[in-house]
């Protein structure tokens, strides 16, 4: 996230650097509200403005499974590889297999949140992996708009319009008009 924000008019300050604070755990049944369950808890913790997000693929013919599980989908100490292969088993018999990948940011300051955003990008899963490239379910989705998936593009290409980037991209003009308060 951290190379998606490199243009704001103000110093961004990682997590590492609040290694002593216990890692939040998300137990929200949203990808909205794990987002701002961190944003809010870290924004009161540091007594800092905290941008924090979360992200699910949504699998239209499972429902929009993994959706709010993503992370954790085979398991709780599961590998991407495990989560991969769980979405390729499961979608073995379905011929739909169209999916959407969200990111919702959240904002928040010591005193409540102050917005959320959201980017989504849709797609579909392919029937094998492709690509080498990125985490996650990256060698599984296909982006519509590129023909390609994101373990096929370089980081590059990939930051230019992912759900991630779109999310950061909605939320920029209120970050410019915040440290332009400043």
């Amino acid at each position: 996230m951290q190379i998606l924000l490199a243009d704001l008019p103000f110093q961004l300050v990682g997590m590492d650097a609040f290694a002593h604070l216990p890692p939040v755990e998300e137990d929200q049944p949203t990808i909205l509200g794990n987002a701002a369950k961190k944003a809010l808890q870290i924004a009161q913790a540091t007594r800092m403005l905290c941008l924090a997000d979360d992200t699910g693929l949504f699998i239209d013919c499972l429902n929009g499974l993994p959706g709010v599980h993503s992370a954790r989908w085979a398991g709780e100490h599961c590998s991407y590889l495990d989560n991969r292969l769980k979405a390729l088993e499961m979608l073995q018999n379905c011929d739909q297999r169209s999916a959407s990948f969200r990111t919702i940011i959240a904002l928040a300051s010591p005193q409540g949140i102050i917005a959320f955003k959201e980017g989504r990008i849709d797609g579909e899963i392919t029937h094998q992996e492709l690509g080498t490239n990125g985490f996650g379910y990256d060698s599984i989705f296909l982006v519509k708009a590129t023909g390609k998936t994101f373990a096929q593009m370089s980081d590059e290409a990939k930051n230019k319009l992912s759900h991630r980037a779109l999310a950061i991209a909605a939320i920029m003009p209120i970050l410019f008009k915040l440290g332009n308060m400043e």
